[in-house]
């Protein structure tokens, strides 16, 4: 039994001193690992299955990318690139990924919080590692074109704000949400640098309007305390990273997160499972504002981008 605790523990200490590294790594510029041009404007994807990873493993895989220089968003286990008639190169190190698995009745010790999984109301869970190898650590890898960036408005980020139904007024320099009068405050879109920086902002702050009590009624005091300040702006960092990687934007550093820098790296430090419960809110207000989209798809599946190896 201590082995397997210690296993567990493992797990939530691994993928937070990766997710701990790469922030300090990109501190000086306020660049997170969800800032990388290269990559987090791509959600991470499955090579066996082409699906999209979830929660606290797009985090842990944008930190892993940022920090080994990787641009492909496709990821699999050694099994699965093996499946596909390809073999990762001789010394590559894995990068772990993050499974659930359900307790039994009978194991009850080293429980998590249920909040640290995406199931909020669901059976306990407990983390599971499972190895991972990007495309980039795979022989015959060649890689692919990225996509352009954008200088204008951009018609499926003006939709998907548009439906949310938000109150977002604009005006003035700086960008809020209040949520004693439940509206989102913005500067004007000419305001700002280039338009991709309009939609990171605007992403950040309905993510906070997400957890209004009217919507999510995210209340992180009891689990974070005093703490609970920062760990909500982490959580609308994170959200609006997903929002810019489903809508294929690039989220731009923001300067004022080096207010915030230190006190994420203070919760992070102290609570090893501070990022798993942080990434789980944060990919539940993506869901629950796809969910307020026309078509309902909570996260529409790209197609697997163009394979990054030659043909047979």
């Amino acid at each position: 039994m201590a082995k397997k605790q210690k296993e567990r523990l493992d797990v939530y200490q691994r993928v937070t001193d990766e997710i701990i590294q790469a922030i300090e790594a990109g501190a000086d510029k306020w660049e997170m690992p969800w800032h990388s041009p290269e990559t987090a404007f791509r959600y991470p994807v499955n090579i066996e299955s082409g699906k999209q990873y979830r929660g606290v493993n797009v985090l842990g895989l944008w930190a892993s990318s940022y920090l080994q220089g990787f641009q492909e968003p496709v990821w699999g286990t050694f099994k699965q690139w093996g499946d596909k008639g390809l073999f990762v190169r001789k010394g590559e190190k894995a990068t772990i990924g993050v499974f659930w698995k359900q307790l039994q009745p009978n194991d009850q010790a080293d429980q998590p919080s249920t909040d640290d999984a995406e199931g909020q109301n669901g059976p306990r869970l407990v983390a599971r590692a499972f190895p991972l190898f990007n495309a980039q650590q795979i022989e015959g890898y060649e890689p692919s074109p990225l996509p352009a960036p954008h200088f204008e408005r951009v018609q499926r980020a003006e939709e998907f704000f548009a439906a949310l139904g938000a109150d977002i007024r604009h005006g003035g320099g700086k960008a809020y949400f209040r949520p004693e009068a439940d509206y989102i405050q913005m500067p004007p879109f000419e305001a700002f640098f280039d338009p991709i920086a309009y939609y990171s902002t605007l992403a950040h702050e309905a993510t906070h309007w997400s957890g209004h009590k009217s919507r999510l009624d995210r209340d992180l005091k009891g689990r974070f305390g005093s703490e609970s300040y920062a760990a909500e702006e982490l959580i609308a960092e994170l959200g609006a990273a997903f929002i810019a990687a489903d809508l294929e934007l690039a989220p731009e550093p923001r300067p004022e997160n080096a207010a915030y820098i230190q006190s994420w790296l203070k919760v992070l430090r102290e609570d090893n499972r501070a990022i798993f419960t942080a990434s789980s809110h944060a990919q539940r207000a993506t869901d629950f504002m796809h969910s307020l989209q026309p078509s309902a798809d909570l996260h529409p599946e790209p197609a697997l981008l163009r394979s990054p190896f030659p043909a047979p």
